[in-house]
């Protein structure tokens, strides 16, 4: 599969970015709070019913966070309304917004965000504790949140979709194809320079271990992702009953999803749903998705 260049995932990303940011009369403000952001964004659908009581069979709220330069919108426009068809209580959000740059802010405070969402989806649902997805950054900062907030006692499970677990020595990082264009990014992307392979960021978060006593983990990549790289850097170390590390070619080989589309992909989906159901314990690694389009 040919290789998207640097210049290519800046200018998509902005792209996208011109499509999500608000009307030009609130994109004048100078106010870029996640407050502001949060009162023109949409929810995807399936998320964000605040009246939603978690049943037995689904005890646990699922909170879906979205990645760099993402909105919860755009990212998971397919995988909420399916986990919420299934039963789960769905949430998601906004964070990290600065200059109108959604997932764009320091990592830690955006971890103080997620701090909060969580706090306000177990006092709105009455559960004990939540469930995480999260796609790219969204996948790795809730590690921030369980390991130096003390998310861990409110959090049962954490799901990641091509997380950034140990940093990208891919599209972030400076190189002979792209460097002004990451040295640009760098300035109004705090998050991509803490998610450089090797910054003080990455180097502190996994000071204390990849995993901290309590959550379960699973870890679902893609071979073919060139946005967070080398893909194993993704993975977790850890035991088989805390954590489980998923390829997707190694369970369907003819699945070419790359980085941005994995929230999309009906693979992604299945394995989701499957990790969230063990409630207790992460993904069977032995567990064989259904390889194909449809259900």
């Amino acid at each position: 599969m040919p290789r998207r260049s640097l210049a290519s995932h800046v200018a998509c990303a902005l792209l996208c970015l011109g499509v999500l940011l608000p009307s030009s009369s609130a994109a004048a403000s100078t106010d870029s709070s996640n407050t502001e952001w949060q009162s023109f964004e949409l929810s995807p659908l399936g998320a964000n019913d605040w009246e939603c009581k978690p049943s037995d069979a689904h005890p646990f709220p699922v909170i879906l966070v979205p990645g760099t330069f993402e909105t919860m919108l755009k990212n998971w426009s397919t995988l909420a309304p399916i986990l919420k068809s299934q039963g789960y209580c769905v949430y998601s959000l906004n964070y990290g917004v600065r200059n109108q740059l959604p997932a764009s802010g320091p990592i830690r405070e955006s971890a103080k965000e997620l701090a909060d969402f969580v706090d306000r989806v177990r006092q709105a649902t009455g559960a004990r504790k939540v469930d995480l997805v999260g796609h790219s950054q969204g996948g790795m900062m809730p590690r921030w949140y369980l390991g130096f907030l003390g998310g861990a006692k409110y959090v049962n499970q954490l799901v990641g979709i091509a997380p950034s677990n140990h940093g990208t020595r891919g599209a972030l990082v400076p190189s002979a194809e792209g460097a002004l264009l990451v040295d640009t990014a760098s300035v109004i992307c705090d998050a991509c320079a803490d998610q450089k392979a090797g910054s003080e960021f990455m180097q502190e978060l996994n000071s204390i271990g990849d995993t901290v006593p309590g959550p379960v983990y699973t870890v679902i990549t893609t071979k073919y992702d060139e946005v967070v790289t080398p893909y194993r850097s993704q993975f977790l170390a850890g035991h088989e009953r805390q954590v489980t590390n998923l390829v997707l070619q190694d369970l369907c080989p003819l699945d070419f999803i790359e980085h941005d589309q994995t929230p999309n992909d009906p693979v992604v989906h299945r394995l989701v749903s499957h990790a969230l159901a063990q409630q207790n314990a992460p993904a069977d690694p032995g567990f064989q998705p259904n390889c194909g389009l449809l259900p």
